[in-house]
């Protein structure tokens, strides 16, 4: 038994390691912290779980204004305390399901994106221990469930789905469908959410995916980043056409 212990031990370590070299490949830092954008962060939870890499995701509560039962990750606005984006999503992702900021061995940042509201989101990459269990704070969070990080390049059940983006133009949108047997239910991820869970899918497999994605995988990094300053500078330009 303690033979089978160390194997999955020195397993967990190996995937880890990979990961980690990839993700740093993929660090932006600060590099868009002074955009002239109000400011949000969320974590993207990783953990090892069966020999294979997961992402812990929340459904927001019924209760909440602002897309009531959608599936995200943890995060939200940062705060006149918090010293940074990292500091923003360790924040939220103890306020929402009880994740204590030192559980979390916090990897990288990767390229942020821009939510409906127009806030700048950076997505904060770190590792979580695969026993953690989630204490959801009600008036935030009505569920949390984990899924294979996989699934978002090899999904089950995928659509595109068409939408506006904030400067005007017509686009479209990562849609997953999940069935978690553990709850018995079906999760939908879409929007920013599945954004972020395919740009980090495509930095740790380094595979092409089953489905199109807008980016040259060839160079992903630069790609990532140049497709955001042009959905920045979009959105730049509209706001100077309404002054």
């Amino acid at each position: 038994m303690a033979a089978a212990e160390r194997e999955d031990e020195l397993e967990r370590k190996s995937i880890k390691e990979k990961a980690r070299l990839r993700l740093r490949e993929f660090d932006v830092g600060d590099k868009f912290s002074r955009l002239p954008l109000p400011k949000a962060s969320v974590l993207l939870p990783l953990m090892v779980r069966e020999g294979e890499l997961h992402l812990l995701l929340t459904v927001r509560s019924m209760q909440l204004r602002r897309s009531p039962g959608e599936v995200c990750f943890p995060g939200g606005k940062s705060e006149a305390t918090d010293k940074d984006e990292i500091d923003t999503a360790l924040r939220e992702a103890k306020e929402e399901v009880g994740l204590q900021p030192d559980k979390v061995e916090v990897i990288c940042r990767l390229v942020p994106g821009i939510d409906k509201m127009n806030h700048l989101v950076t997505p904060v990459v770190g590792f979580i221990e695969d026993t953690f269990q989630a204490i959801p704070n009600p008036d935030e969070v009505s569920d949390v469930f984990v899924m294979p990080l996989e699934y978002f390049v090899k999904p089950l059940n995928y659509k595109t789905l068409p939408y506006k983006t904030s400067s005007g133009y017509l686009s479209w949108m990562h849609c997953f469908t999940y069935d978690d047997h553990e709850h018995k239910m079906s999760f939908k991820i879409w929007g920013l959410t599945a954004h972020f869970a395919v740009l980090l899918a495509l930095v740790i497999f380094g595979k092409r995916p089953t489905f199109e994605v807008d980016y040259d995988l060839d160079n992903l990094l630069s790609s990532s980043e140049n497709k955001f300053m042009d959905l920045y500078a979009s959105l730049y330009e509209r706001k100077k056409s309404n002054l």
